[in-house]
């Protein structure tokens, strides 16, 4: 049976542009690097200019990233990280910091002048977890002020050891009242935190050994700049949550925080006693991690029991 049509074989043989199909719409070529002009193609077109200008616009784009991230490499050399290295110290030795001896504040001023009446700071504490910062602070007190104390038991409360009884001493000299300068007492009662009160008709209780201690360390009228005020806010909330009454690991996080700042100043915040280190002073005491503290924290417990305030506290621990 003769063949219906015969087909010319092409292997072998150079397939000629002419016999390319002409069917097809021609494309420029696009497989090129860029900046080089395209070459001439047959039956090519013209490239459109609109693809040109938008190839050059995508160009001076990327450039100008290329030098904007050349710019923010450059910053980032120079800038420093804060978490890794920004030190408060200057900004803390630069604090006036005031001796606690020296220069009574106006008691009239911080609390408000009341003719013919005495201002009592009035605080309820429990006798079964004593609040020592605030015995420490009394004494500081009444090393600045003439203070008259007193100690009450509530009948809340059915026994209170003799020590607590007498953990402001024993007042010798009796003055007439409008003779001192401040009134302090303390209520052993039943309350699950230590509750404070300064101006008993008009003011809600303070709660909490570490927010009381703040107040009544104001009283020495010392100023601080916002990093220091925040140094010390940190510290007395770390002694009073994690060190008094965290777990065991959290106790030694909080003691080997204060070993390193310890290694920087003499107290944990600046040069000078803060309401910082009374609180984690007595912190330490309450929960018997001081004979284990680090070299340090023991330097400056000593440093701490050297003054009055402390050592007559470390009575009442006996």
């Amino acid at each position: 049976m003769p063949a219906m049509y015969k087909v010319r074989p092409l292997h072998g043989t150079a397939v000629l542009a002419e016999h390319l199909p002409s069917c097809m719409y021609p494309l420029p070529n696009l497989h090129r690097a860029p900046g080089t002009a395209a070459l001439p193609q047959v039956g090519a077109k013209e490239v459109d200019p609109s693809l040109l200008a938008l190839e050059s616009r995508q160009e001076e784009i990327l450039k100008r990233l290329y030098e904007l991230k050349s710019a923010v490499d450059g910053l980032s050399k120079m800038i420093q990280t804060p978490d890794a290295d920004f030190d408060v110290t200057n900004i803390i030795q630069t604090d006036e910091f005031s001796p606690l001896t020296t220069n009574t504040a106006d008691l009239d001023l911080m609390l408000g002048k009341d003719y013919g009446a005495l201002k009592d700071v009035v605080i309820n504490a429990n006798p079964s977890v004593p609040p020592l910062s605030l015995l420490v602070i009394h004494s500081l007190l009444c090393e600045r002020y003439k203070i008259l104390s007193a100690v009450h038991t509530h009948s809340s409360v059915k026994s209170v050891p003799e020590n607590l009884l007498k953990c402001f001493g024993e007042q010798t000299k009796k003055q007439p009242r409008h003779e001192y300068q401040l009134g302090f007492t303390l209520i052993w009662k039943d309350v699950p935190k230590p509750q404070m009160k300064f101006s008993i008709q008009t003011m809600c209780p303070i709660e909490g050994e570490g927010n009381i201690a703040r107040f009544l360390f104001s009283l020495f009228g010392q100023k601080y700049n916002a990093v220091t005020s925040t140094l010390i806010d940190s510290w007395v909330d770390t002694a009073i949550f994690q060190l008094k009454e965290g777990s065991s690991k959290e106790r030694g996080a909080v003691l080997r925080s204060m070993n390193a700042a310890l290694g920087k100043s003499s107290w944990l915040v600046g040069n000078e006693l803060t309401v910082a280190d009374v609180v984690a002073w007595c912190a330490l005491q309450q929960t018997g991690t001081a004979n284990s503290a680090p070299a340090n924290v023991q330097k400056w417990m000593k440093s701490c029991e050297n003054l009055a305030p402390f050592s007559s506290v470390m009575k009442l621990l006996k």
